[in-house]
């Protein structure tokens, strides 16, 4: 590869560093022909401008080896994945399908790349996501669990490289990203050391002075925190040689974001931070002994020093959902300092350093129930309708939460966020059951549904079938899925509070000989400030709204509608003498827009309701009963009766000249409740010429919703234009003119 020529001298030198990496690490994975077909691809690929800079300026070959390294270094995975970031650029432009490259590497490497290729799809403005792109990002997630590990390093090496990136705004951005979506997945899936290095990377690039000093701090403390760590290890060395274990030792200094959150939270200095150490115990032994020779160290360092029972975290007995195991212990060592204890086995501390991907080695990759929940509850969450605001602090507060462990009054037991209540924990056992709650009794003491649950509560829950879900009970609740659960049962008993609202005003309408006139309706509702019919309805039928008031406003408005026509003086057809024409009168803007007849121009008309034709539309007029002329569509659904029972009275129109006014017309649209779906219609008339949105009436149902949209246009060329462009939306189904 000594040709390539896409790199800085600096660049160049880390290219070969990695490359030699990757090469020591991931070799023996590989045939020989198997290396020597990546070496071509990725040649190939630079020969076609694949691994080119990215828009900031990024060198993608250099940042996708660095993703590489982390996935081997970091996490553990291997083939596949190396495959699959390295070879990404090559399928996403088009040079190689991922089915050639199944072919050729094994059928695994389909799989990471299709998600891989949704992900970044989400990615191709800017290299940072959007809020509306969100669902569809966690949606490919949950796809598969090695597409998100795949993603963290890659973010992770992306981090790395922004230092010092000339655009400070670009390197907030991506550095928001990852506080906000990929710090969090890297702890929920177990990455302990990538979540530390991204949360000091946070910390630098957000608050570089402080970050800059705590570090500056530690590092004119190094010899005496190595000093005293010794002096800490090796009282501890010959308590633990006499008892024939075969262990190590490691002490190590917390990370740069932990001590600038304790500074935080206790409201001091550096220099008045005790527990700044951690000592690392990790055993050598067999699966089965794990357990009593952990707690047998336990017991040897709490002989020596003094522990602090409240901070006790036994994951030994009770791993974490991502499958964390340890014994953690803080003692007071030496000179009155804190020290945290972290005691576990070679295993648990590749399953703590690498995560999941560790955890797959020894129980199996189906083998991580916590993960498979985990993954069906991101679905869960997605399922609800929600704006992308909601779904981003569901799925935040789904990741980060600290995890209690409570029992059924049988025993079972059953992990939750800190902070839940017993509302949370019903629906966590069935939705019904949550629906109905009115309270529990938690260790034979009644409580009510918004107390907060503590490790150890055993809880057994009340119900009442005159129980239902409350719009306060959101703020009682914790857990997305309880979230979900309310939202959804609300959601649906306000639908069927607005059926009966509707059928309520139809039956009034009726009783008053009212015929109801959509485009009135959508306007009065629009008036009074909803933005969906459904609500209008829905408080229509609990009486939120008075029904007379609704009905003397719809008549003004009708009444305002018909106004302007009923002021003006109609000239009968009898009485109408046509004016001469001369040959050489051409037609002009100033002219009618409308001819009827032959030539006649200056005949008084108006435009029929039931139609609404607008300029360019193919039309003929109708001779009313009071002598005025009604203009109507040809395909207007009352042209067929027209034509065929009174057809001496209808006469030929034509459209002329150029259209100074704007007609209003109804769309309906039907299409998938997607996130972003209306904003993108709406987007897309304010962008038209000459076009203006009158009202918007939108009601989802099952995953679709119907919208009617009013618009003001000049023509049917403009309409027709429209229509088109709305059709293209994702998630829209279909257009059509109502009016």
């Amino acid at each position: 590869m000594e040709h390539i020529s896409l790199f800085t001298e600096q660049e160049r030198k880390d290219f070969v560093k990695l490359y030699k990496t990757i090469y020591d690490e991931a070799y023996s994975y590989f045939t020989k022909e198997e290396w020597r077909k990546i070496k071509e691809l990725v040649i190939f690929g630079i020969e076609k401008g694949v691994y080119n800079r990215t828009e900031q300026g990024i060198n993608l070959l250099i940042k996708n080896l660095s993703t590489t390294v982390i996935l081997f270094k970091e996490v553990g995975l291997k083939k596949h994945s190396l495959l699959a970031v390295i070879l990404y650029p090559l399928c996403s432009n088009g040079l190689i399908s991922t089915a050639q490259l199944a072919k050729e590497f094994g059928p695994d490497i389909e799989t990471i790349l299709n998600g891989l290729i949704k992900i970044n799809s989400l990615y191709v403005k800017d290299e940072v996501i959007e809020s509306d792109n969100f669902r569809k990002l966690l949606l490919s997630f949950a796809e598969d669990i090695r597409v998100i590990i795949v993603m963290i390093a890659d973010r992770l090496a992306l981090m790395r490289m922004i230092n010092h990136h000339p655009n400070e705004k670009y390197r907030l951005e991506v550095t928001n990203e990852c506080e906000f979506l990929y710090t969090p997945l890297a702890h929920r899936l177990g990455l302990y050391n990538i979540k530390s290095e991204l949360e000091d990377m946070t910390l630098k690039y957000k608050h570089r002075e402080i970050y800059t000093d705590i570090a500056h701090k530690l590092n004119q403390t190094k010899v005496a925190r190595e000093a005293y760590i010794r002096s800490f290890i090796e009282p501890l060395k010959k308590r633990l040689d006499a008892t024939g274990l075969k262990y190590s030792i490691k002490g190590r200094t917390k990370s740069i974001f932990s001590i600038w959150n304790k500074i935080k939270k206790q409201n001091t200095d550096i220099e008045n931070i005790y527990d700044l150490f951690a000592i690392r115990i990790i055993l050598d032994t067999e699966e089965i002994k794990e357990k009593a020779e952990c707690w047998q160290v336990y017991s040897i360092v709490t002989d020596m020093y003094q522990p602090n029972p409240k901070r006790l975290k036994d994951w030994l007995s009770i791993p974490k959902s991502n499958g964390y195991e340890s014994l953690h212990i803080t003692v007071l060592g030496p000179q009155k300092r804190f020290v945290e204890v972290q005691i576990r086995s070679k295993r648990m501390d590749e399953i703590a350093e690498r995560g999941l991907a560790a955890h797959w080695k020894y129980k199996g990759i189906k083998g991580e129930n916590g993960v498979d929940q985990w993954l069906s509850n991101i679905r869960e969450v997605l399922e609800n309708n929600s704006s992308p605001n909601e779904l981003m602090k569901n799925f935040k507060m789904n990741l980060y939460n600290e995890e209690i462990f409570v029992f059924t009054p049988n025993g079972d037991l059953h992990k939750l966020p800190k902070g839940a209540t017993v509302l949370d924990f019903a629906f966590m056992i069935h939705t019904k059951l949550g629906s109905k709650c009115v309270g529990a009794k938690i260790n034979n003491r009644n409580v009510k549904i918004n107390h907060v649950l503590n490790s150890g509560d055993q809880i057994e829950i009340l119900t009442s079938p005159q129980q239902s879900p409350k719009q306060d009970w959101l703020n009682i609740v914790c857990t997305s899925k309880a979230r979900v659960k309310i939202r959804q049962t609300l959601k649906e008993a306000e639908h069927k509070e607005a059926e009966f609202g509707k059928e309520l005003l139809v039956r009034r309408f009726k009783n008053r000989k009212i015929d109801i006139e959509e485009s009135i309706l959508m306007k009065l509702i629009k008036k009074m400030g909803y933005k969906t019919m459904t609500s209008f309805f829905y408080n229509l039928a609990t009486g939120t709204l008075e029904i007379n008031d609704i009905l003397d406003k719809y008549s003004e408005i009708e009444r305002q509608e018909k106004e302007p026509f009923e002021n003006k003086e109609l000239r009968t057809a009898e009485g109408f003498v046509a004016p001469t024409v001369m040959p050489e009168e051409k037609e002009s803007g100033k002219d009618d827009v409308l001819v009827i007849d032959k030539n006649i121009k200056g005949v008084e008309y108006k435009l029929a309701k039931c139609c609404n034709p607008i300029y360019g539309d193919d039309v003929f007029g109708f001779v009313s009963i009071q002598g005025g002329i009604k203009i109507h569509r040809c395909d207007c659904n009352n042209a067929k009766d027209m034509q065929t029972r009174y057809p001496y009275r209808v006469i030929r129109a034509r459209w002329c000249g150029q259209s100074g006014d704007q007609y209003t017309i109804t769309l309906r649209v039907v299409g998938n409740d997607d996130i972003g779906i209306v904003t993108n219609i709406t987007s897309i008339i304010s962008k038209e010429k000459n076009m203006s949105m009158r009202s918007i009436s939108i009601d989802s149902n099952d995953g679709l919703f119907q919208g009617h949209i009013s618009v003001m246009v000049d023509n049917l060329s403009a309409l027709n234009s429209l229509m088109k462009k709305i059709q293209t939306v994702k998630g829209v189904k279909h257009v059509v003119r109502i009016s």
